[in-house]
Order: C-alpha cells, then sequence, then structure tokens
C-alpha cells in the first residue's frame, strides 16, 4: 500500500480538535466490535495497563465517532509520551502533525511501564 493512502487513512478519521475527545475518564469500557473484536473486550480505566491498551487500539483500529466518544482530551495528552512509542510511526505522526498539543509532548520522557505484581508461591516464599 501507498504509504501516502495509508497515511490518509488515519488523517480521514482524526477529530478536528482534541476538544472533540469526550470519553469516560473512570470506569469500565466496552469498545464496540469494529474497535475490539477479539481478546479483552471490557476495559477497566482504573488499570493502567488497561487504560493505555484501549487507548492504543482505538487509535489504531477507531474511527472519528469511536475516537470521539472511547478517548478523552486529557488522558490522551497525559499519555501521550508513552502511547506516541506503542502506536505505529504512521498514526503517531497524523497525530502530532495535527495537534500542537500532542506534538509538543513529544519530548517528554515516557512514564515508567506499571509494575507486575508478582506472587511467590512455593518454599522460597516462607
Amino acid at each position: 500500500m501507498d504509504l501516502e493512502l495509508y497515511r490518509q487513512k488515519f488523517r480521514r478519521r482524526l477529530p478536528d480538535s482534541l476538544d472533540e475527545l469526550r470519553g469516560p475518564v473512570s470506569g469500565v469500557v466496552e469498545p464496540p466490535s469494529t474497535v475490539i473484536w477479539s481478546g479483552l473486550r471490557a476495559f477497566d480505566l482504573a488499570s493502567e495497563r488497561q487504560r493505555m491498551s484501549l487507548y492504543r487500539t482505538v487509535l489504531a483500529e477507531g474511527m472519528r465517532q469511536d475516537l470521539c466518544a472511547l478517548l478523552s482530551r486529557d488522558v490522551l495528552v497525559r499519555l501521550w509520551p508513552t502511547l506516541r512509542m506503542l502506536v505505529s510511526a504512521t498514526v503517531r505522526d497524523v497525530w502530532e502533525e495535527r495537534f500542537a498539543d500532542l506534538r509538543d509532548r513529544a519530548d517528554v520522557p515516557p512514564a515508567r511501564p506499571p509494575g507486575r505484581r508478582h506472587t511467590r508461591q512455593g518454599p522460597a516464599a516462607a
């Protein structure tokens, strides 16, 4: 596929303004099957990993109405330094080209990945 056509596919999906992103900031989100068609289907926004996974997937797969309904402007801007490393270069570039708020955060160091909880079992745990 021609790279410019691929980029245009993502540009057409972008909202005119980040202020159009009025998705939830808390609770459990269940995106439509047109966005998430396999795997985890409900995302608890209290979980950093699930929130990041939801945002990454919606940025890559969502249409304009999905972006506006599922993403929050403030959450997106706050997560952008990390998210920009998790999405494709094409997605990252079209969002940063359109929105100065995201472009301005490109040099902010990403957050440390959330730690995993390890539970020790067996004799070593005693």
